[in-house]
């Protein structure tokens, strides 16, 4: 618990808003989407494959 005040203390919402300016500038925002498209594709097959290694384990 105290890790989690600790990271949110550091954290605040000026921190976000200044963390979502520097990617729209970095990337701009056609290339947003795609990146998270691209973030959301991996997240699934993560949980794909961790499905998987569930039944597998099971099955033993």
């Amino acid at each position: 618990m105290i890790a989690i005040d600790l990271f949110l203390g550091v954290i605040g919402p000026m921190q976000i808003v200044l963390i979502v300016v520097i990617v729209l500038l970095l990337f701009g925002g056609k290339k947003i989407p795609e990146l998270m498209r691209g973030l959301g594709s991996g997240i699934k097959e993560f949980k794909d494959a961790s499905k998987e290694d569930e039944k597998e384990d099971n099955k033993k």
